[in-house]
């Protein structure tokens, strides 16, 4: 990441080149006793978001505004990774801070799955409870939907949404298991009306926020969209110039800034840490029994931007997804990092702010990037293993190469290497160029494959 000059603190410099009057030292005392304070945490989880879904990293015609601010007002990520390119994996990770695999979460948890989250993993809610912290969540879980698996037996004090994606019943999945909301452990009557989901999820977060605005809470709102059948209601209807799609992700948008707006409304905007990414690339490869009837076409998928791949592979529009953050007086304004982070990273991170210890005997994958977040210190990031949807080991790349392999059927794996530095679209495969290169990434492969299956 940039070092301080690099991220224009003007601010910060003119403050320290000029006395203070009473009424600024007033305004810096009160925000230093705010911050002492435990902050508030938000994450904001798209489904399926692509990397070039936002305005502020490149669309051309989806429109949003209040996430385009809240970059403004914090940081943009450009090389962030979700752990892997399907929904139940990564939500594993962003909530334990290791690889999915270790668990043996390999993809996206089906309505008759039987497991889900372990009772033996800590998550980031089990640690900001611990804390003392309200914690609460809204939105898609997808982390089991039998007792024993609900996010209120992992640390969330409540919970309302779906258990896995809008998907997942017929015609697109051959079920007979009805999808109903939930609200704690449970079921809720009637038919989930896909139109009303994102207003429904987004009232019920800013109820959270105002009941909890006067202690410490923790609010993960993970929607359920943009990942197909999409829904918007008749207000959203038809107001991108991107179509459906670009309608859904204007809402989102909305729903932000509903958010955003409910944080400064309750005063405790200055001392909330905000996140906002998604949990995996656009589904652009959407599958023949996902295209059997009009209420999904192809154009309902997002974009990767410049990325190659989408949603389910280990290519880089699989996994890498927009960041953005928000924390007043420590997160710079305006800053953009380009070092390695992943949403491994959030446990750990989210830990050491509290001053939470680590969950013990456990491995875990990510590590503390405060002091990168806030514009202190690079990224500690090494490295980022690839795994397709199936949890099969495709790749690694380290602070500037990537090694990819491609498994034909009954042939050896093809290996490609790409300079992410200058090619993050992954056009120019230059193995043969650097053998050396190729060999350590290799063997850094085969030793986290190792370390896995111990």
């Amino acid at each position: 990441m940039c070092s301080m000059p690099g991220l224009q603190l003007i601010l910060a410099a003119t403050l320290l080149a000029v006395p203070l009057t009473p009424a600024v030292a007033q305004t810096v005392a009160s925000a230093t006793a705010r911050h002492a304070s435990p902050p508030n945490i938000v994450i904001i989880f798209a489904d399926d978001l692509g990397y070039g879904d936002l305005g502020v990293y490149g669309h051309p015609l989806i429109k949003t505004p209040r996430l385009d601010r809240l970059a403004a007002e914090g940081l943009k990520l450009t090389s962030f990774y979700a752990s892997a390119p399907v929904c139940s994996a990564s939500r594993y990770s962003l909530l334990t801070g290791r690889y999915a695999i270790r668990a043996g979460i390999n993809g996206a948890l089906m309505p008759e799955s039987k497991g889900g989250l372990g009772a033996d993993e800590t998550t980031v809610a089990d640690i900001l409870k611990s804390a003392g912290y309200r914690t609460g969540m809204v939105g898609k879980w997808h982390l089991g939907n039998k007792p024993g698996f609900f996010p209120t037996e992992h640390g969330f004090d409540s919970y309302f949404g779906l258990l896995y994606s809008n998907d997942m019943i017929r015609p697109w999945v051959q079920t007979d298991v009805p999808m109903r909301l939930y609200r704690g452990t449970q079921e809720l009557p009637g038919e989930v009306d896909n139109a009303a989901l994102t207003e429904r999820y987004t009232e019920e977060a800013l109820a959270f926020i105002r009941e909890n605005k006067s202690r410490p809470f923790f609010l993960y709102f993970a929607h359920s969209m943009p990942h197909v059948p999409l829904g918007v209601p008749p207000r959203f209807a038809g107001k991108s110039a991107n179509g459906r799609y670009g309608d859904v992700i204007e809402m989102i948008d909305w729903s932000a800034g509903q958010v955003l707006d409910a944080l400064r409304d309750a005063g405790v905007e200055g001392n909330t840490l905000v996140i906002f990414t998604s949990d995996n690339g656009p589904w652009m490869d959407m599958p023949p029994r996902m295209l059997v009837e009009p209420r999904i076409v192809r154009t309902d998928a997002g974009s990767a931007g410049p990325l190659r791949g989408s949603k389910g592979t280990s290519w880089e529009g699989g996994t890498r997804v927009p960041f953005l953050a928000r924390w007043p007086g420590h997160i710079p304004a305006g800053a953009v990092g380009t070092d390695l982070a992943r949403t491994l990273d959030i446990l750990p991170t989210i830990a050491g702010i509290v001053g939470a210890p680590l969950p013990a005997g456990r491995a875990i994958d990510g590590q503390d990037i405060r002091a990168f977040l806030e514009g202190r210190a690079p990224s500690p990031d090494e490295w980022f293993f690839y795994y397709d949807s199936g949890g099969r080991l495709e790749g690694v790349r380290d602070r500037r190469w990537k090694l990819h392999l491609t498994f034909p059927e009954k042939a050896e794996p093809a290996v490609a290497l790409f300079d992410l530095s200058v090619d993050p679209s992954e056009r120019w495969d230059v193995a043969a160029e650097h053998p050396e290169i190729v060999a350590r990434l290799n063997e850094r492969m085969r030793q986290f494959a190792a370390e896995v299956a111990r």
